[in-house]
C-alpha cells in the first residue's frame, strides 16, 4: 500500500468525486446514468442514511481513489449498521485500498459501540475481517441471494438478543 494513502471521513465536497469513482469501479449499465451503486449512494444521501461517522473516503495525492458508505439499518427491534456500498478506483484495485477503508469502518463502529456491521459480498474476501454468515446468528436475510453472502460482523457491543430480521435504508429497495 503507498505510504501516501490518507483514509479519512467524507467531508462536504467529495459527494462528485465518490459518484464518479463508484460509477469507474461498477461500471454505468447501457441507458442507464450510473452505476446501481452510484444510484444507491445517491439514495442513502438523499433520505439522509448516511452515518456520516462510518463513511470514509481514500485519497492518494490529493485524488480520491476508495470509498466506503455506512447507513443505519435495523435489526430485530435494534439497529445495525449496513456497509456498502464500497469502490476502489480500478487502477487501483488491489493495493489493500478496500481493506483499508473496511479496517476503519470495524474499528470506528467498535468505538462507537455499535453491535454489529451487516454486508452482501464475497465470503471469500470479508472472512478475513472477521465477517461470517449472519443466519447461524439469528439474524433473517431481507433478501434472496445465497445465505454465504450475508454476512456479519459481531462487534463488542453486540448481544444475542440483538439479532433478528435485518432491514436495509430504502435506497437498497431494488425497484427504488
Amino acid at each position: 500500500m503507498d505510504p501516501a494513502l490518507v483514509i479519512r471521513r467524507e467531508l462536504p465536497g467529495d459527494e462528485e468525486p465518490t459518484r464518479a469513482l463508484h460509477d469507474a469501479a461498477f461500471g454505468v449499465p447501457e441507458g442507464s446514468r450510473h452505476s446501481a451503486e452510484t444510484d444507491i449512494l445517491d439514495g442513502l444521501r438523499a433520505d439522509g442514511d448516511v452515518l456520516d461517522t462510518l463513511t470514509f473516503v481514500a485519497e492518494l495525492h490529493g485524488q480520491v481513489v476508495g470509498h466506503v458508505v455506512c447507513s443505519r439499518a435495523s435489526m430485530g427491534q435494534g439497529r445495525s449498521v449496513a456497509l456498502g456500498p464500497i469502490a476502489v478506483a480500478p487502477d487501483r484495485q488491489g493495493e489493500g485500498i478496500g481493506s483499508a477503508l473496511v479496517a476503519a469502518v470495524l474499528v470506528t463502529a467498535d468505538q462507537r459501540h455499535e453491535p454489529s456491521v451487516v454486508l452482501l459480498g464475497d465470503p471469500g474476501w470479508y472472512a478475513h475481517f472477521g465477517f461470517e454468515t449472519a443466519a447461524p446468528y439469528g439474524i433473517t436475510s431481507p433478501g434472496p441471494w445465497p445465505e454465504q453472502y450475508f454476512q456479519v460482523k459481531r462487534l463488542n457491543a453486540w448481544r444475542r438478543d440483538l439479532a433478528g430480521p435485518f432491514a436495509y435504508p430504502r435506497a437498497f429497495a431494488v425497484d427504488g
